[in-house]
């Protein structure tokens, strides 16, 4: 069985910066693929470095040049993480640096304090931050051959599993509308599993966040039926910037108070935890606090009606025991996502927990 032996080892990104400048480091070894990150990945990746967040390992391959001795680091893995950070610290040590693909700034969306400030302009704890940085690196010896430097380059960046749409967006983008999201989805961490609405397994493959970005799209355009590809377009039109951001985030924040405080604890019993009605409740109570589809200015929320925890546990043992009309009764059981069983389920809801929209 072969075997490969790796020094594990770790080295600053200072170091890095040494050999890029000594021409001692290969960025681009033929099985590399071209650097294909946008901004706001490399906003995202400067301002994890600077929070001192753990990355992926770097992964280099000692080349030893028999004629003239000297050794090369070749980068097996972690080209983009490498050209991300020393094109950001110092592009005159690139050689094919490019202005219009490779200069870029911290967004104030990652980092305030950093925001669009060049390096040279950082804080000096910043600069210290990134050049004290220490990468976490696996080091192959000169005498692994071509073969199977490819061999594992290939299972580096293949798995068995398919990603879902949600972890494709995940990789894909990384701005104004992907921030909010993940920041509300890991604020609500708590909230999903104390009500039962996402198991682990399902927030581990980001479906929790998949719903967090449904919500707020149904905040913004009411009801909808779901389309991957409307979520994704979305996600692709706020990549630079979301002008309602916080107005979204406050809304959002106060409705799911309001789910935990009024109804939070019949929610893990109750037919509302199942992520398709949990979307059509969280709509509800949306619409009644604020109404869907409203200006996103300054509006002060609707108070809740009294009894609402009663009242759900109501309308969800009528749904337990099939005791609703015919095509209610479809669409709660059915639990699918399309625009004419979610406006069902909106009217049936709005009325069993006495809920009016929002004036």
């Amino acid at each position: 069985m072969e075997k490969v032996e790796a020094t594990k080892t770790v080295y600053t990104v200072s170091q890095f910066l040494d050999w890029q400048r000594a021409e001692s480091l290969n960025l681009n070894p033929i099985f590399q693929r071209r650097p294909v990150w946008k901004a706001p990945a490399k906003s995202l990746f400067i301002d994890s470095i600077v929070r001192g967040y753990p990355v992926p390992i770097i992964l280099l391959r000692q080349v030893q040049d028999l004629e003239t001795l000297s050794i090369t680091m070749e980068v097996v893995d972690g080209q983009q993480r490498l050209r991300t950070l020393l094109a950001f610290i110092d592009p005159d040590c690139l050689r094919d640096y490019d202005e219009e693909t490779d200069h870029f700034t911290v967004r104030a969306i990652h980092n305030r304090e950093v925001a669009g400030k060049p390096f040279s302009k950082l804080p000096t704890e910043s600069k210290q931050a990134l050049l004290s940085y220490e990468l976490s690196t696996h080091v192959f010896p000169s005498t692994t051959g071509d073969e199977l430097v490819f061999r594992i380059f290939a299972r580096l960046n293949s798995t068995g599993l398919s990603l879902n749409k949600q972890e494709i967006r995940n990789s894909e983008f990384h701005g104004a509308f992907k921030t909010l999201v993940y920041e509300l989805s890991f604020q609500y961490l708590d909230y999903w599993r104390r009500w039962r609405v996402f198991s682990n397994d399902a927030i581990a493959r980001m479906l929790e966040a998949e719903a967090v970005s449904e919500y707020l799209l149904a905040m913004i355009n009411g009801v909808e039926g779901k389309s991957q590809a409307k979520i994704t377009k979305f996600y692709r039109d706020h990549e630079e910037d979301l002008v309602e951001a916080e107005v979204l985030r406050r809304r959002f924040e106060v409705c799911m108070a309001a789910i935990d405080e009024r109804v939070g604890a019949a929610l893990p019993t109750s037919a509302f935890r199942r992520p398709a009605l949990f979307y059509s409740l969280f709509a509800a109570i949306y619409d009644h606090i604020y109404r869907l589809k409203s200006s996103l200015d300054r509006t002060r929320p609707k108070t809740l009606p009294t009894g609402l925890q009663r009242a759900l546990r109501i309308a969800s043992a009528r749904i337990k025991t099939k005791d609703l009309p015919e095509n209610v009764q479809d669409a709660m059981d059915k639990a699918t996502t399309d625009k004419a069983r979610r406006d069902v389920r909106h009217r049936f809801i709005m009325k069993a927990l006495g809920l009016e929209s929002a004036s």
